[in-house]
């Protein structure tokens, strides 16, 4: 596992090279010139337009019409110049600006002004674009861009002339066409679900395509069956894959409904799944917690989704498909990565987090990961995926898995993980008392550097203490190699509204939250260290924050303890020397 496989690399170049032939042959059938034929038929009308439940800021029209687009932290003037000839000033700018998902922005605005605009826009697109664009026609951004069109209909064609209208429709049934023949090759995960998603959108809404929804619908459930996981999560392992789902998914079932047919059962059983496990990954301040790509939680959006919530279901505690652990005592919630990195195809947004935890008490967040900023992505992206912006333990500086960062992989399947951990066994204990612990490792630095990292949590019945252990014992339980590297840094990242003083014995540091509680973090036998760390899930982008970390060598310090509690401690232990003695968590 030094390396990425041969394997790996062999399936993404297998994958690369079937996208390629697919292209060739899609471009060839979409081109304008056989759309002609009366074997391809033409979309002559819309029957209905699907609802956008995502939020939309009318204040932001105003700037569009003004020619400002400020998408992904990015801001470019157009000086009267059209949108789509301007240099893009980062990809993900430019492809927020080619996924038309703005035009939200324009409907909510409300006025003939933003209709006129919105079809300028769209009319300029096809002009310039509407042929061929090796960036607007790639198949993940052209799948969002037509759930936008279509989901947006009523703002781009009413009060449109029948020539516009026609136009329109034309070019919406071409990118239909090609999305079609490319959806499989689609980038795996939340973009090949759109890709289907899309296509489902534009059989029930478009009178041409309407003799293609027993496929549409047929390849739709398949890929909800291979994606979303049997305890609602999703392969990817990202949280918020499940809010970008869900926020299509329910429409579509409108959709089905309003044109009196019954959707399929697979996209009911999705969404049945799916909701508990919103409400798995939720703090008690209602954001989530920030594993492998989740950003800030937009708390309108998960309101707008939570309502479609008739069951209300209780989330699994254990979702052990997901690789992910909840424990909820009292007012306390304890969320912690349990699992390997997902599937390589699926895994470019994946983080090295194995075994990471974040920790909140009633609306107040404790320990936390860095997460993902909501724009500017790029520049943090592989700073927030490293070991080392979890609350974790890193080994020689080193990330528990290695990411292919090869360029000719990069623009179609972004930065994967091509090696990680491959065992991650969790057992999971609730004692009479009701006292929960948690063990489990991971195998992650056993051919780098021959350790297994065993994590122990054991927490009260009441949720006000918590206590941990983490171990670092070589797979063979024999002692480490005299001349291997074993430095290991233990990490708990805070959350910037927790202001923390390190006591002046250096064993222990006192947490304030926001809302005075106090809580003591104690090192016991190890000395800790408060350095800078970022806090990147906030809606306000980075914040400067702290963690605690406790260094040391594995072979002289092979077993840390640690314990989080609320202020005043309660040492029920036997004292000695003077010290509470430290109780022993059994493996």
């Amino acid at each position: 596992m030094a390396r990425v496989s041969l394997a790996n690399r062999g399936r993404l170049s297998w994958l690369a090279l079937r996208r390629g032939l697919d292209h060739a042959v899609a471009r060839v059938l979409t081109f304008s010139l056989l759309q002609r034929p009366g074997w391809l038929r033409k979309a002559d009308r819309l029957v209905i337009a699907p609802q956008d439940l995502r939020t939309a800021d009318p204040t932001r029209a105003a700037e569009i019409y003004g020619g400002r687009f400020a998408f992904a932290g990015k801001v470019v003037v157009c000086d009267g110049r059209s949108a789509f000839e301007m240099v893009p000033p980062s990809d993900e700018w430019a492809d927020t600006l080619l996924s038309f998902g703005w035009l939200r922005h324009l409907r909510a605005a409300e006025s003939a002004i933003t209709r006129a605009n919105a079809r300028a826009l769209v009319d300029e697109w096809i002009t310039l674009q509407g042929a061929w664009d090796p960036v607007a026609w790639r198949p993940e951004t052209l799948a969002r861009r037509v759930i936008a069109w279509l989901t947006q209909a009523t703002l781009i064609l009413d009060d449109a002339d029948v020539r516009f209208y026609r136009r329109f429709l034309r070019n919406l049934a071409r990118q239909v066409r090609y999305l079609r023949l490319m959806a499989r090759d689609t980038r795996d995960g939340v973009p090949r679900l759109q890709a289907r998603i899309a296509l489902a959108y534009a059989s029930l809404t478009m009178s041409s395509q309407v003799g293609h929804l027993r496929q549409a619908t047929r390849k739709l459930a398949s890929e909800l069956e291979r994606q979303i996981l049997p305890d609602g999560g999703h392969i990817s392992r990202n949280p918020n894959a499940l809010i970008e789902i869900l926020l299509d998914l329910l429409p579509l079932s409108q959709a089905f409904t309003a044109r009196n047919v019954p959707p399929p059962p697979s996209l009911t059983h999705a969404v049945d799944r799916m909701m508990p496990m919103l409400r798995f990954f939720r703090h008690g301040d209602g954001t989530f917690a920030l594993f492998n790509g989740m950003g800030p939680t937009l708390p309108e959006l998960l309101a707008t989704i939570l309502a479609y919530d008739d069951a209300r279901g209780e989330p699994v505690a254990n979702a052990q498909h997901s690789g992910y652990q909840r424990v909820q005592a009292g007012s306390t919630v304890l969320l912690m990565d349990t699992g390997p990195p997902p599937p390589i195809e699926v895994s470019s947004d994946a983080h090295a987090g194995c075994l990471s935890f974040e920790l909140s008490t009633k609306h107040q967040r404790i320990v936390v990961n860095c997460g993902l900023p909501m724009a500017g992505k790029e520049s943090w992206r592989q700073v927030a995926r490293a070991t080392a912006a979890h609350s974790t333990v890193t080994f020689n500086d080193s990330s528990s898995c290695l990411f292919v960062e090869s360029g000719a992989f990069r623009r179609l399947f972004g930065t994967p993980i091509g090696a990680g951990p491959t065992d991650v066994p969790v057992a999971r204990e609730t004692r009479p008392d009701g006292t929960i612990m948690l063990r489990t490792s991971h195998d992650g630095y056993v051919d780098r550097f021959g350790i297994v990292h065993h994590r122990i949590v054991q927490i009260a019945p009441d949720g006000e203490q918590i206590d941990g252990e983490d171990l670092f014992i070589p797979p063979d339980e024999r002692m480490l190699p005299h001349n291997a590297q074993d430095e290991f840094a233990l990490r708990f990242h805070l959350h910037p509204g927790v202001k923390a003083t390190r006591l002046t014995d250096g064993h222990g540091a006192m947490l304030v939250l926001p809302n005075k509680d106090v809580w003591n973090f104690n090192a016991h036998e190890d000395q800790l260290d408060l350095e800078e760390s970022v806090y990147l899930g906030g809606q306000d982008g980075p914040r400067r924050t702290v963690q605690i970390v406790i260094t040391g060598q594995a072979r002289k310090v092979g077993r840390v303890h640690w314990t989080l509690s609320r202020a005043p401690l309660q040492i029920t232990g036997p004292r000695r020397n003077g010290r509470a003695e430290e109780p022993q968590l059994p493996l």
